[in-house]
């Protein structure tokens, strides 16, 4: 498959599709952006595709909680369908919103474990909606949006319940079992613990992260880039998607 279609859904509140869209466009995938009513509509939109991406922004306002809403939408009429998807081997990514949706939907991390994205902390002192640059650092080797990574990622940020949570079982388990998908390697932006930026599920395949690889294909969008700034592209993230929907 030369151009593996990308299925980019929107929730009411959603803002960063066209980011997310234009990354994937740019390393070779066809993108499709549909509203999650158009899915319910049409599930083919979903069994046609061969990958899914939830995109970041605010998604119901994020009424009752971050991603909460879309989650439950999501789970309510689609959880057989997203099972499936995810059983045939296609590369599912969830960015900042995006992320809290699959973590809600039980996608992140897997059965048997509990994890939450909470309101940023700094010294356990709650700080607000955080937009700066971080770097992150790919860590596992089992997820396919991961393991081609050689070079840090530079990124922004952009949320208010971005710190990574989980019981110290829960922690063991996700390195154990190399889930741990990206670490910060500046200074934690929110207060997760072990430093933590994203996850992946048991298969490698489902990825949440919180910061926004989107934002950063291109050396121009870089705001050090009049000053030479030149590394950190996010572009390598969607290769290895890509790469890998093409043989799915």
């Amino acid at each position: 498959m030369s151009r593996p279609t990308a299925l980019i859904v929107r929730a009411p509140g959603t803002n960063r599709d066209g980011d997310a869209a234009f990354a994937l466009d740019l390393v070779g995938a066809e993108t499709k952006r549909v509203l999650i009513s158009e899915v319910f509509a049409d599930p083919k939109l979903l069994h046609e595709a061969q990958m899914l991406v939830i995109p970041g922004g605010f998604s119901f306002a994020d009424a009752l909680g971050a991603g909460r809403l879309f989650a439950l939408e999501l789970v309510t009429r689609l959880r057989d369908e997203l099972t499936t998807f995810v059983e045939a081997g296609k590369p599912v990514i969830g960015i900042c919103n995006g992320f809290q949706v699959l973590v809600r939907t039980g996608l992140l991390p897997g059965a048997g474990m509990t994890v939450a994205l909470g309101e940023n902390t700094n010294d356990s002192v709650p700080t607000g909606f955080v937009c700066d640059w971080v770097r992150l650092q790919p860590v596992s080797q089992k997820c396919i949006w991961t393991a081609p990574l050689v070079d840090d990622i530079e990124c922004p940020i952009a949320h208010g319940e971005g710190r990574f949570i989980c019981d110290p079982d829960t922690m063991a388990t996700l390195v154990a079992d190399d889930q741990i998908a990206f670490r910060y390697s500046t200074p934690n932006p929110n207060g997760s613990m072990a430093d933590v930026a994203g996850i992946c599920d048991a298969s490698g395949l489902v990825l949440g992260l919180m910061p926004h690889p989107e934002d950063h294909v291109l050396p121009r969008q870089h705001p050090q880039y009049l000053r030479h700034h030149r590394g950190g592209l996010g572009r390598a993230l969607f290769q290895a998607g890509v790469d890998h929907a093409k043989d799915v």
